[in-house]
Parts: C-alpha cells; sequence; structure tokens
C-alpha cells in the first residue's frame, strides 16, 4: 500500500485550499478553493487547475467559506463527477456561496464592461465568469451529508470521520483512517474555544500525520470579552461623529457572529440605538441557514437566546437589504449606521460599492474583522495605503481603519498548541502546516516543536509526500 500527501494550494498562503490524499491508484480530495488575491493572478490559478479533475475520485469538505468549497464547479466543469461529502450545513451554506459566487461574477463581469466602454482609458480588463448559477446546480447534485461522528468510506479501504472544527457553522475537521494502519487528521480552518454561536473545536482520535492549518501561526488574539469592548468603542465613537461604520464581512459566521454581538450589545445598553443595515442577499440566505441548524449551536446561544424564543439575528434596528435598489438606498441614509456587506476580504460584490461612496469621510470607520491575504483589497486598507484603487478609480483613504482580530474564527499559536496536546505526540509522526504566510508559519513551526511535536514540515506546493505506514 503506497499513501502520498500533496498540496496545490493553501500552501505559504492562505486562500485557494486544495489537497490531495492518494491511496495506491485513488485519490480524495479535501477542499477545493478559490485563489483570492491579484486579480490577474488569481483569474489564472483558478481558471488553469495544476491537477486533472477527472482522476479525482471523491471530494471531502471541511467548510464552505469560499476558499474552500468556492473552485467546486470548476472541478466539475473539468471533468469531475465524484461524491462531494460533507456535514449538512456546510452543504447547505455551500449551495448559497456557490450560487452567489456565480451571480456576482457575472454582476462583476457586466459592470466592468460597462466601465470599459465608458472609460476606455482605465484600459480595464474583462473576464468572463468562470462559472454560471447551472454549473453550480449541477455541483450541489454531487454532495453527499453525513453528519459529525458517523464513519463512512470515500473511497476503497479508507473510513473517514467528521469532527466539529468549530470555524463556521457546519465546519469539521476529519480523521481519515487507511486500512487501520495509518490515520491521517486533517484540520481544516481550526477555530477558537468561547466563540458565540458555535461549539468549541473538538479532539479527533489520535493519529500518525496531521494536515494543520496555520493562519494566526504568529499571532495572538484577545479574549472574546475585549472584541465586544472593541466593537462597543468602535461603534460609539464613530455614532458621535455622525459617521458610518463599514464592516467587510465573510456572509457566512461572521455576519452572524457580529449581528449576534451588537444585539447583546443594545440588549445591554453598551450602545445607543443605531440603524443596522445587512447588505448581502447571501448572508440573509445565510441567516436562514442558521436558523434550520440549532444542532450546532453552542449553550451560551441557546440559553440567552434559543431557551427565551428570541431571535438572535433579527430586532428592531437591524434591516436586510436584498434588492440593488435597497443598496443603493442606503448611500442616501444620513444618521449613524452600521454597514455589514460582503466579500470579507473586500475583492468583490456590494462592499466594494460601500466602500466607494464612504472612505473618503473621516467620520466613517472601515471595521476588519477578519484576516485579509495579501494583495486584496482589504489587505491594503489594513496596510494603511494612502490610496486604493476599487473599480479602476483611485480614492483616498480618508476614513479611520479600526482592526478588530479578536473576531477572528481561527485560533491563535498559542491555542493550537493548547488543542494539539491533547493527542499522543509519540504517536502523531509529522505535521504538515499549510493554510499560512511565510512568518505564520515558520512561527508555528517553532512553536509546536517547543511543546513535543517531533517533526513540522511546511507543505512546499505540487511536492508529494509519501507517508510511512
Amino acid at each position: 500500500m503506497k499513501i502520498n500527501y500533496k498540496s496545490l494550494g493553501a500552501c505559504l498562503e492562505v486562500t485557494g485550499s486544495k489537497h490531495f490524499l492518494k491511496v495506491d491508484d485513488k485519490t480524495l480530495m479535501i477542499d477545493c478553493g478559490m485563489f483570492q488575491g491579484r486579480r490577474n493572478e488569481s483569474y489564472e490559478k483558478n481558471h488553469d487547475l495544476l491537477f486533472d479533475p477527472s482522476k479525482v475520485d471523491a471530494v471531502m469538505l471541511t467548510h464552505a467559506h469560499f476558499d474552500h468549497s468556492g473552485a467546486l464547479p470548476v472541478l466539475n466543469i473539468n471533468g469531475f463527477d465524484g461524491n462531494i461529502y460533507s456535514t449538512p450545513a456546510t452543504r447547505d451554506i455551500a449551495n448559497i456561496i456557490l450560487l452567489d459566487s456565480a451571480y456576482i461574477q457575472q454582476k462583476d463581469a457586466e459592470y466592468i464592461k460597462k466601465k470599459a466602454l465608458k472609460h476606455p482609458e482605465r484600459n480595464l480588463e474583462v473576464r468572463e465568469p468562470l462559472y454560471d448559477s447551472d454549473d453550480a446546480i449541477k455541483t450541489i447534485s454531487n454532495f453527499v451529508t453525513i453528519n459529525y461522528h458517523r464513519p463512512f468510506y470515500p473511497i476503497p479501504g479508507v473510513t473517514a470521520e467528521f469532527y466539529d472544527a468549530g470555524h463556521i457553522l457546519g465546519s469539521s475537521m476529519i480523521y481519515v483512517n487507511i486500512n487501520d494502519k495509518v490515520k491521517i487528521g486533517f484540520s481544516g480552518d481550526l477555530g477558537r474555544r468561547k466563540l458565540p454561536i458555535i461549539k468549541d473545536p473538538e479532539i479527533m482520535p489520535d493519529i500518525d500525520y496531521l494536515v494543520l492549518e496555520g493562519t494566526y501561526g504568529n499571532r495572538l488574539h484577545k479574549s472574546f470579552g475585549m472584541a465586544k469592548d472593541d466593537m462597543a468603542e468602535t461603534i460609539n465613537k464613530t455614532y458621535k461623529r455622525n459617521g458610518k461604520v463599514i464592516i467587510p464581512a465573510f456572509t457566512i459566521e461572521r455576519t452572524q457572529e457580529i449581528i449576534y454581538i451588537i444585539h447583546s450589545l443594545m440588549l445591554e445598553k453598551k450602545i445607543p440605538e443605531i440603524q443596522i443595515f445587512v447588505d448581502s442577499p447571501m448572508a440573509i440566505n445565510a441567516t436562514s441557514v442558521f436558523k434550520l441548524h440549532p444542532e450546532c449551536f453552542d449553550k451560551e446561544t441557546y440559553d440567552e437566546f434559543i431557551s427565551k424564543n428570541i431571535n438572535p439575528f433579527g430586532f428592531d434596528n437591524i434591516k436586510y437589504t436584498s434588492s440593488v435598489k435597497e443598496s443603493m438606498d442606503i448611500n442616501n441614509y444620513k444618521k449613524p449606521a452600521i454597514i455589514l456587506s460582503a466579500s470579507g476580504m473586500a475583492e468583490n460584490g456590494r462592499i466594494l460599492h460601500h466602500l466607494k461612496n464612504n472612505v473618503e469621510n473621516p467620520n466613517n470607520t472601515i471595521a476588519i474583522v477578519g484576516y485579509m491575504a495579501a494583495h486584496t483589497l482589504g489587505r491594503k486598507i489594513v496596510d494603511g495605503e494612502k490610496e486604493i484603487k476599487i473599480f479602476g478609480k483611485m480614492y483616498k483613504l480618508k476614513a479611520d481603519v479600526v482592526k478588530l482580530n479578536a473576531f477572528s474564527a481561527h485560533a491563535d499559536y498559542n491555542e493550537i498548541k493548547e488543542w494539539i496536546k491533547n493527542y499522543d505526540l509519540k504517536k502523531l509522526k509529522k505535521v504538515f502546516l499549510v493554510h499560512g504566510e511565510d512568518d505564520a508559519l515558520a512561527n508555528l513551526k517553532k512553536e509546536l516543536l517547543s511543546v513535543g511535536v517531533k517533526d513540522v514540515e511546511i507543505s512546499a506546493c505540487g511536492t508529494d509526500y509519501e507517508l510511512n505506514v
């Protein structure tokens, strides 16, 4: 029996997760995410896959975030027709994300085409969508849903099982048992303890090998209690300036988490009554999915809201906007407000329009509540660039920029160390690090070795690693 592991995405970067496990002549793929970064580079990486999808026998999806699931239709278009295994909540969220991605790609292409015709001097390059709604629907039909802790058999000789990763609704780590001889764990995106709404990360059975994410491998987060305080301070300061708080937020988990926190702050009278706009059709649909999966909620959410028949995602001051007209009308709102919109890295979607209309007003605040990958518009805002390009036009960044990293749904390096200590480190032969930038993975490697992990390797893209039986 020959076992090989390889990564072709999210190696020395944090987007485009694509990992492979080959057992003899059968190939399992773990995640198939979109790469996000420089526009031309992203399009080429997402369009031109570095492998033959027809040779992939099955896909196991850790969770539905775009950088883990967004390229699944590209896989299908290019010859894959196997099963895609996920938890039920992940399937429901992926359905929303893939359809929304198809729609956004179409609308962004139409918008750029109009701008290119109107402003030929900008030399705007128009890219055709990578897939359409029909492609997304065909992909969803390949899903097979499996609950946590229910073994399944993706290829002959391999038993797999999902464990709660505590990252987003339905997120999972994947425990892979190959003929009772080799046990491999894939962390997916490892979450944090004591985050609102969802349960804490679980511990898989002991493993021989671990493929581990390292997004925050060189950073530490504030506690969630401090995150609430920081959010309250940001809202109060902006309110006093009669400004708007603009939040680029992932529509899955992060948007619901922010709504939950704002709702709690209002109930606790820590912030004034302020209008909240959730301007994302996908976020509206995703919030509905949350209501369908209370089995994923933690005890605190149940005690504070569900047991009292209070909807944590709906209250008097919140308005969910779905139509383009409603979205445009937000620009005419003259009072203080909070605007949550996608995408989370500010690369596409309605958030671009809100940024365009608000970044040059110093009364406003752009609140960064998640990780921004290199070369994305969100990273440029975080880095404090004085001018940013939106739809081919330069805008001066005069709005206040506040980084609220305590809202991260990724474990930091101390949290990862505490989690990995639950395993038999004498049995654990090797840890492969993925989903992190150079400095983060280098530091995480050092930290893991310091707690007794025997061997840690930063995965090199395209390198085949043979796993010993």
